[in-house]
């Protein structure tokens, strides 16, 4: 029974991200401050270069990429913007010119990245997630329940893993920093539910892409979420420059944050494998300047894997990670919108079945990916306690060093990663699409990959006995990894193999249009997109399983 813990700080006006949006001005007056410090440093003598880049980067994302969520000053501004520099080339105050265009940039992206956060908003949110959830993870009617069931019941459906007591004492003892794998567009309220609900943890600020805001329904809410804008299309050294000093100055004013270090959604359905150090890099450094200013707090970095049954968008990420690897070698999916087909299955789907969702937590860790005890010390791999100052100080003195500080990224994410395979829950829908995959890829992989998800709209078969030969073998290699510390395992009927591929099937990608793998009549399995089940079979490619199994990996 998953176990539902109390709230550190019960009223909401009390938390610090609350605390930050309400003095949301002097914020970002201090980020503009801060920001301009970093750029300085890094662009000195060179700011015409670098406010130039700036312009052209901006104009050609306005021509080529524009979003009606856009402000309709865009290329207006950056007129302006460019003319005012080609008049400082002149002026006798060029410094003091360029100087004050590059404060105007700056503050400009902060106040479009910072965000909101409204406790009553806040509240209400939790009133329409308890009801969006309920929908999505319980059935209409279930045994002891009536109509969807209540909160308690779907906070069971939201399986926590890990030491949730250590890192609610490190809440209390520095800032707290979560950096979850992204699979879907549902991660960020996911999290923030479950956090709330289940770990009893204050909201945390995080980032949110802002193609989102596109929707004014799922604007309206991100925007008074606490939530900090992110534009991927904005390339441009200040804008970059805004977005990692957004993340590293709130976790240095104490706003607990939690960021995709992936950056954007798994397009193939794998764990992350590699990390964008970027927003990692923001963390050693604030955790530098908590030192250099005499201030004995501490950054604790938590890894959060999260594992889903389905993920509602996969077959439009599996499509563009198809095209992105296969190019033209891949016949991408031609949509053509819902059908009245595919909603009344997704209606039926939703009132007749029910999943759950995993929030695995790895262990905290500091930000050189040593481990943390319940006082917040750090211990080395060998066990010896270690002052993080050492990492900052070269020959007795304290001072910062953007090479050696780039190390400890490095170093960090690669820890991220390592915690993201070991604290992967491995689910029953995992095991099963795995080797059902497996089996059916055996008759093409002389021909490959892509000429077998070319085949979208042929039907595969693999009878039954063959799945659960193979998933027997599986299960038990996955058991010894889980017996060894290497992996982490759902709460499944693990103990029966027939049990587990029933389970499995039926979990597997649940409200799709196509069935991802369904029983016949002849209690075969038949599979109706073979990308699907491509997607969530590549859950478990970093375990070495293929080569245990002989199988070619994908």
């Amino acid at each position: 029974m998953t176990q539902i813990f109390p709230h550190l700080i019960p009223e909401v006006a009390d938390w610090p991200v609350a605390k930050q949006s309400k003095d949301r001005a002097n914020f970002i007056k201090e980020l503009d401050q801060f920001v301009e410090k970093q750029v300085l440093e890094t662009n000195k003598g060179n700011l015409y270069d670098l406010i130039s880049k700036s312009i052209y980067l901006e104009n050609q994302r306005i021509k080529l990429n524009p979003w009606k969520v856009d402000p309709p000053d865009e290329k207006l501004y950056w007129k302006n913007i460019s003319a005012e520099l080609e008049v400082s080339v002149h002026s006798e105050e060029r410094e003091e010119r360029e100087l004050n265009l590059l404060k105007k940039i700056i503050h400009r992206y902060n106040e479009e990245i910072v965000g909101h956060f409204s406790p009553g908003t806040f509240r209400f949110s939790r009133i329409f997630l308890l009801s969006f959830f309920k929908r999505i993870f319980n059935k209409y009617f279930d045994k002891g329940q009536w109509r969807w069931g209540n909160k308690a019941q779907l906070q069971q459906k939201i399986k926590v893993k890990g030491n949730v007591e250590l890192i609610r004492t490190l809440f209390e003892k520095g800032t707290v920093v979560i950096l979850p794998t992204h699979y879907s567009n549902l991660d960020s309220i996911m999290v923030g539910y479950a956090i709330d609900t289940n770990v009893g943890l204050p909201h945390f600020s995080y980032g949110a892409g802002l193609n989102l805001y596109n929707v004014e329904m799922v604007a309206y809410f991100i925007n008074r979420l606490g939530a900090f804008r992110v534009d991927r299309r904005k390339k441009n050294p200040i804008y970059l420059e805004c977005l990692k000093s957004m993340a590293g100055y709130s976790v240095l004013k104490g706003v607990n944050c939690l960021f995709f270090p992936g950056g954007t959604r798994s397009r193939s359905g794998q764990t992350e494998d590699k990390l964008k150090l970027g927003l990692i890099s923001s963390l050693i450094e604030a955790q530098r300047l908590h030192i250099e200013n005499n201030e004995d707090r501490k950054i604790f970095v938590v890894p959060l894997n999260i594992g889903y049954h389905f993920v509602l968008e996969a077959s439009h990420l599996i499509d563009q990670h198809l095209q992105l690897v296969g190019r033209d070698k891949y016949k991408r999916t031609k949509s053509g919108g819902p059908t009245f087909g595919s909603i009344f299955k997704f209606i039926k789907d939703i009132y007749g079945k029910s999943s759950e969702v995993y929030m695995s937590f790895g262990e905290p860790m500091d930000v050189f990916g040593n481990k943390v005890d319940n006082d917040g010390k750090s211990f080395d791999k060998f066990g010896h306690i270690v002052d993080t100052k050492d990492y900052f100080t070269f020959a007795g003195e304290l001072s910062s060093n953007s090479q050696r500080e780039s190390i400890y990224a490095k170093l960090l994410g690669e820890s991220v990663v390592e915690a993201y395979s070991k604290y992967n829950v491995i689910l029953s829908s995992n095991v099963v699409a795995f080797c059902a995959f497996h089996i059916i890829y055996e008759e093409y992989k002389e021909t490959g990959l892509l000429q077998l998800v070319n085949q979208k709209y042929k039907t595969f078969t693999i009878t039954a006995d063959t799945l659960e030969e193979k998933v027997r073998i599986v299960v038990n290699l996955i058991l010894d990894k889980k017996n060894k510390d290497l992996v982490t395992i759902s709460d499944e009927s693990w103990d029966n193999v027939s049990d587990l591929i029933k389970e499995g099937v039926y979990k597997l990608g649940i409200y799709h249009a196509a069935s991802v793998l369904k029983p016949d009549k002849k209690n075969n399995l038949v599979c109706e997109d073979i990308r699907l089940l491509y997607f969530y079979h590549n859950r478990l490619t970093n375990y070495g399983l293929e080569e245990l199994m002989d199988w070619e990996k994908v």
